[in-house]
């Protein structure tokens, strides 16, 4: 961890590499790794995590035209302690000066410039990033990859002050920030990337420069693969760490109501109206034009 202090940095030749896991993603890793790699990403470290839906082998695929490295992972999904295992990965294979720890759903767009090194030309210990839900088209419920074409943002994030109402979109709160580390320091990524334990604490800043645009609610189909999933991990550790949110999830869909749930993420045209008014949506489209399909 001491390393921290000898590692020297450039800041015109800036090596980034993105970490990410992933679990059934077929549907939004090849734009993600095609999006980050033309905005500057030079390499990244991908664990795959008993995909069955061709999530591997798209990665095979991509690994001919990118510099990516792939590890298989056959346990159970245990974000907090594959994304910390991925940054010392990377870190050992590729010395990178910064590392983004991201999800399959999530894409790091710079506000200004083509290239997110434009605003890592510094050193630090760990950059904090606003995160933006997007609003998923309503055709979505059927068509799986209707949720690029995504123009709204919640720009003003509701805080809820009654969670436990059911009648809420979730979707419209307030979306915790995720962390890029400087992996020279690092010593572990905290649950959901939404921070980090580094030698450097006293070094940390947000950054008003790059967004995460998230993509949490894509098609029904992959908002009951991703339930799935939590229910594995609840199913065999029962007392993990793990949002009450998912959790609520999980109990939805084992009583066969998880479609009614996901209905509550889809908005007609008068109710985006509404939001627009009143301030909670906001339409961008830097992420439609941005993201490569």
């Amino acid at each position: 961890m001491l390393d921290y202090f000898t590692h020297r940095f450039d800041p015109n030749n800036i090596m980034l590499v993105m970490t990410i896991l992933v679990k059934n993603e077929a549907d939004i890793i090849e734009a993600n790794i095609k999006t980050h790699a033309s905005l500057g990403v030079d390499a990244f470290v991908i664990m795959d995590n008993n995909s069955t839906d061709g999530t591997r082998e798209i990665l095979s695929n991509l690994q001919k035209k990118f510099e990516i490295t792939i590890i298989d992972e056959k346990g159970y999904y245990q974000q907090k302690k594959f994304m910390t295992k991925l940054a010392f990965l990377a870190k050992k294979i590729y010395k990178p000066d910064w590392i983004i720890n991201n999800d399959a759903d999530e894409f790091w767009i710079p506000n200004s410039g083509n290239s997110l090194k434009e605003h890592l030309n510094f050193k630090g210990g760990i950059l904090r990033i606003d995160r933006f839900n997007m609003i998923p088209p309503i055709e979505s419920i059927e068509k799986e990859d209707m949720f690029l074409n995504s123009i709204y943002e919640v720009s003003n994030q509701i805080n809820y002050r009654v969670a436990k109402r059911e009648d809420i979109s979730v979707l419209l709160g307030q979306a915790s920030r995720k962390v890029i580390t400087n992996p020279y320091g690092l010593v572990k990524i905290n649950s959901g990337n939404h921070s980090a334990e580094h030698i450097a604490f006293w070094n940390k800043k947000i950054s008003n420069e790059i967004k995460n645009y998230h993509y949490p609610i894509r098609s029904y189909k992959q908002f009951e693969k991703r339930v799935i999933t939590r229910k594995e991990v609840l199913d065999n550790f029962p007392n993990v760490k793990m949002g009450n949110h998912y959790r609520m999830l999980v109990a939805k869909y084992n009583s066969g109501k998880l479609k009614d749930e996901y209905k509550k993420f889809l908005f007609k045209d008068n109710e985006i109206k509404l939001l627009q008014k009143i301030g909670i949506l906001s339409k961008n489209e830097i992420p439609s034009k941005t993201i490569i399909r």
